[in-house]
């Protein structure tokens, strides 16, 4: 099981707060503490604290990702982004790709310190490590777990190279961490924004701070001296891929500072694809035969859409003065579609 490295915090260990939570525990987190917080912000949340075993993986040798090593503190997601392509994880857990990856959230609260001995390993190479691959650790269980002020003090005492993917403002807080990391080592920033229409936001991704908010913090990182990239990712087919959208998100991503953009299409895979599928069918039906058109039983919208979408959001960056990303200035959370996948369920 994909989950065998987690098990439950040894007693003693266990954080101060309220008691736990009476709800059953996940069958893939026997033991794990159940906690719920008084606090509007995790209203009907969840949190399963639990004790890894290991904190740095290794990328399957599949993937087409640019990276080989990663970090996820947290499994599951506070932002709720209803396209968010880790849903299917969760699955993994015994929970749903919907609503329990929105509200049941995995923390690996002993992550600061496994990265700490992990790095310290005589078998570790110093190799790039990215975070934000999976689901975001800036998001708002971040703000009382703070486990990521430990991971980036362990990856800055060894020198350690690393890149961060966020929707959250709240990397922030630690700016005085990634300074002192940049002095000894690379670090790479990147912020994701996918379009600035507030109502979208609010409707699609609703547990994320706004579009604007995070294009501030692309400004203040950009001011302390990193190279911010941000992925204009999703763009979503029939709301945010217009002319109109394009040119307002790009000129405001060149407005905040930032050093380069890269557009990623909208990809649904399965657990997002069907929680997608919900959304559409609730907030703007007429579109589902537009998406059942484009999607058909994959993930992924067919190339000659990718390549004009793409080229659209190049023309306006060149327009606004934003270079195009080189590898490795911004780490793309997809490669281009890989051959035709297996059958699946059709998308509406």
């Amino acid at each position: 099981m994909r989950w065998d490295n987690l098990s439950a915090p040894p007693d003693g260990e266990v954080p101060d707060g309220p008691a736990p939570a009476a709800p059953p525990l996940p069958l893939a987190l026997p033991g794990a503490v159940a906690r719920t917080f008084d606090t509007p912000g995790f209203a009907g949340m969840t949190f399963y604290e639990v004790q890894a075993k290991s904190i740095i993986n290794k990328v399957p040798a599949s993937s087409r990702m640019s990276f080989l090593w990663t970090i996820n503190p947290y499994r599951g997601c506070g932002h709720a982004c209803s396209y968010c392509f880790a849903r299917g994880t969760h699955t993994y857990l015994d929970l749903d790709a919907g609503h329990d990856f929105d509200t049941k959230v995995v923390v690996k609260v002993n992550a600061g310190e496994l990265v700490r001995r992990e790095l310290a390993a005589p078998k570790w190479r110093g190799e790039h490590i990215a975070m934000g691959t999976n689901v975001d650790p800036y998001q708002r269980a971040e703000g009382r777990y703070q486990l990521m002020p430990r991971i980036l003090s362990a990856l800055r005492d060894f020198a350690n190279p690393f890149s961060i993917l966020t929707k959250g403002t709240l990397i922030l807080r630690d700016l005085p961490l990634l300074r002192q990391a940049a002095e000894v080592t690379q670090v790479g920033v990147a912020m994701s924004v996918g379009f600035v229409d507030e109502r979208m936001w609010r409707s699609v991704e609703s547990g994320t701070p706004s579009p604007r908010r995070r294009l501030d913090a692309v400004r203040t990182l950009t001011d302390a001296g990193f190279r911010v990239s941000v992925l204009m990712a999703p763009i979503l087919p029939g709301l945010t891929d217009t002319d109109d959208s394009i040119e307002a998100t790009v000129a405001a991503i060149a407005a905040s500072g930032a050093a380069s953009v890269t557009p990623i299409p909208l990809h649904l895979r399965p657990g997002a694809r069907e929680w997608y599928a919900s959304w559409l069918t609730r907030e703007f039906p007429a579109l589902a035969p537009h998406y059942r058109r484009l999607y058909g039983r994959g993930s992924y919208l067919p190339k000659e859409y990718q390549r004009e979408v793409t080229a659209r959001v190049r023309i306006a960056a060149r327009r606004h003065g934003l270079d195009r990303a080189e590898p490795g200035d911004a780490r793309q959370t997809e490669s281009p579609p890989p051959p035709p996948e297996p059958e699946q369920l059709t998308l509406l």
